[in-house]
């Protein structure tokens, strides 16, 4: 059993970074549209595997609605510039927005181990926050003005970004199993 639920997070961090790929170069050579429905796809299979459905796409919203705010302050300030921005060049495309949808399906599985664990998220948000960030300006989608302090600016956010999200899937997972007992709450 254990070996299958860890092929299982194996494989969708696979799906996750392919999902990543599509919407990133789709942004990058002007093709948003095919990438957002490939994370659209992985999203909405993620939704369909799941018997936390109403978690999930709480944390989705969640994720979504912060990186809005986030990105938008990041072109706003000047601190990242994104290819393929859309018809509202002063907030966060909607391929970033995707990809906010797609890192909130880590949350409850894959990611799991960070609940109640807040200083480790940090980390991982202010590490991997920002070679993400960097791995797309690298491939094309976007532009930082100077690549130093954005980074910087990055990892700060990021690592307020991630316990806040993690923490939230930690805090809602165990409401719903206060509301349903022993009752298991299998996650993709």
């Amino acid at each position: 059993m254990r070996a299958r639920a860890a092929l299982r997070i194996v494989i969708q961090f696979a799906v996750f970074q392919l999902a990543w790929l599509a919407c990133v170069l789709g942004a990058a050579h002007g093709q948003v549209v095919a990438g957002v429905a490939c994370v659209g796809v992985v999203v909405g299979l993620h939704l369909a595997l799941s018997d936390a459905r109403a978690i999930e796409c709480a944390l989705i919203a969640m994720a979504v609605i912060l990186g809005l705010g986030w990105d938008t302050a990041m072109i706003a300030f000047g601190v990242v510039g994104y290819a393929s921005p859309g018809a509202f060049p002063w907030l966060a495309p909607l391929w970033i927005l995707a990809l906010w949808a797609l890192f909130a399906t880590l949350l409850c599985s894959p990611l799991s181990w960070l609940h109640g664990r807040p200083f480790l998220a940090a980390v991982l948000g202010a590490v991997g926050g920002p070679l993400s960030y960097l791995a797309a300006v690298r491939l094309g989608a976007g532009n930082f003005t100077d690549q130093t302090s954005a980074l910087l600016i990055l990892a700060v956010g990021w690592a307020v970004l991630t316990p806040v999200l993690t923490e939230s899937a930690h805090w809602m997972l165990g409401r719903c199993s206060q509301a349903y007992g022993d009752r298991q709450i299998r996650l993709t």
